[in-house]
């Protein structure tokens, strides 16, 4: 089917609207650094042409942050491309105030509340493991 996987993980302790706004954040990191893996755009029976979404699946998975930065550690080690989003980021109001929280962040310490993931299927499930899907 597909060489590489795509994991979505959002904290489990946010409110529902700030967990659909972390999965459509990391999405669309994903799309972003990962050109290839795009669709072609969809074409409706009157000839409209609408845009492209990924042309794989995206698994979304939960976790408590001690678990999100576990995940963060493995990612690093098996070099995914790795999508972060952190609580700071909640709290600005564009992406170049997100980009000043994020390295004002202690590097070792991330209070993530998402992790968008990408790369060999193996390595994403050895990084995945023990988490569950989002309910």
């Amino acid at each position: 089917m597909f060489d590489t996987k795509i994991a979505l993980i959002v904290r489990n302790d946010l409110a529902i609207w700030q967990r659909l706004n972390v999965v459509a954040f990391l999405a669309s990191g994903i799309a972003a650094s990962a050109q290839e893996v795009m669709g072609k755009p969809y074409i409706d029976s009157n000839g409209h042409q609408y845009g492209k979404m990924l042309g794989q699946p995206m698994m979304v998975f939960e976790g408590d942050l001690p678990s999100l930065q576990k995940v963060h550690k493995k990612a690093i080690d098996q070099e995914l491309t790795i999508i972060p989003y952190i609580y700071a980021m909640f709290s600005t109001g564009n992406d170049d105030a997100n980009r000043q929280v994020f390295l004002a962040e202690d590097a070792n310490h991330l209070n993530l509340v998402g992790l968008g993931l990408r790369g060999p299927k193996k390595a994403v499930d050895k990084a995945i493991k023990g988490l569950t899907l989002h309910k």
